[in-house]
């Protein structure tokens, strides 16, 4: 059965169709989405929806009804490398930058957060980011996340020196946790 989250603007946790891997990539493409990010490999989908297959979340397409049939991914997924927080459980988002400045990210953000402490039952949800990426790091707080500077690491999949090595770490506990 697909599952599919609604918010009062945005239709999100779809399934992906064969037709949202255009736009992903001229998403993608942006230098300005992806100033921050790792750049998304030919395998950067297909990932998402193993992912989805196994655990039943993911980074999932993010749709505004009646207007856009891909305005962004955003979702949850289990970090893929070891360090002192993991195993975890990451929300991410990645918006086309025509959909910036509009509150939906943090829509969708909060909407796969709550499905995963509710419908998945996760005691946990991390975030993190470089340093310089500030409208991420105020989209964490406005998401009620915490902050211990004393937990910002360094990514493992980055050389030293490169631009996106250093991370911030932003946690967030279930409520009544």
């Amino acid at each position: 059965m697909a599952l599919a989250l609604r918010t009062p603007r945005l239709l999100l946790l779809r399934e992906w169709r064969d037709d949202d891997a255009e736009p992903f990539a001229a998403m993608s493409a942006d230098p300005e989405v992806m100033r921050y990010l790792p750049a998304a490999d030919a395998e950067w989908v297909p990932r998402a929806i193993a992912h989805w297959r196994q655990h039943g979340f993911g980074q999932s397409v993010v749709e505004l009804p009646g207007e856009a049939r891909f305005i962004g991914v955003v979702g949850l997924n289990h970090v893929r490398f070891a360090t002192p927080f993991t195993p975890a459980v990451e929300a991410g988002w990645r918006l086309a930058r025509s959909y910036w400045g509009q509150g939906y990210a943090f829509e969708a953000a909060r909407a796969a957060i709550e499905d995963g402490f509710f419908r998945i039952g996760l005691d946990e949800v991390v975030a993190f980011t470089v340093p310089a990426n500030r409208a991420s790091w105020d989209l964490m707080q406005r998401l009620g996340m915490d902050h211990d500077p004393a937990e910002d690491f360094e990514h493992p999949r980055f050389p030293e020196g490169h631009p996106l090595r250093r991370h911030v770490l932003y946690r967030m506990r279930r409520p009544g946790k």
